[in-house]
């Protein structure tokens, strides 16, 4: 019963909750991206480099002889392009809502440093020091 309990309390903790919705919202995150590189930036620029489609570059070790039932043995680079472009992308995005969070976070501080006007009290004490030393 008390491992039950131990683990319901990690479970529940702020972080762990935060840790799982992150992941949860990266892997959506993650779909759209892979979308966006592969629907709307990748046929661009395979039009601009005169039609190559990098998710079919690849560099041949061994052809397929489908006689002899031997399977083409290949290093598959252009899938490497593509996801190096879509972390990329990634990454970009990631670091402009952090950007953007922090600069949140800056203002909210810089309202909240601002001094208080001086108190009540403070006041008063500071015209009778007036007082006493005008005597």
């Amino acid at each position: 019963m008390g491992l039950l309990k131990e683990f319901k309390e990690f479970a529940m903790r702020g972080s762990v909750v935060d840790l799982a919705v992150g992941v949860v919202i990266g892997g959506a995150f993650g779909k759209i991206v892979t979308s966006l590189v592969d629907d709307i930036i990748m046929p661009p620029i395979g039009y601009i480099t005169g039609g190559i489609d990098f998710g079919s570059l690849k560099y041949v070790l061994k052809e397929a002889n489908e006689a002899a039932g031997v399977a083409e043995v290949s290093i598959n680079y252009g899938n490497f392009v593509n996801v190096i472009i879509q972390f990329l992308i990634v990454a970009m995005c990631i670091f402009a809502v952090i950007k953007g969070m922090n600069s949140l976070k800056k203002e909210e501080v810089a309202a909240v440093e601002e001094p208080a006007g001086p108190t009540k009290e403070e006041v008063l004490l500071t015209e009778i020091r007036d007082l006493l030393r005008n005597k």
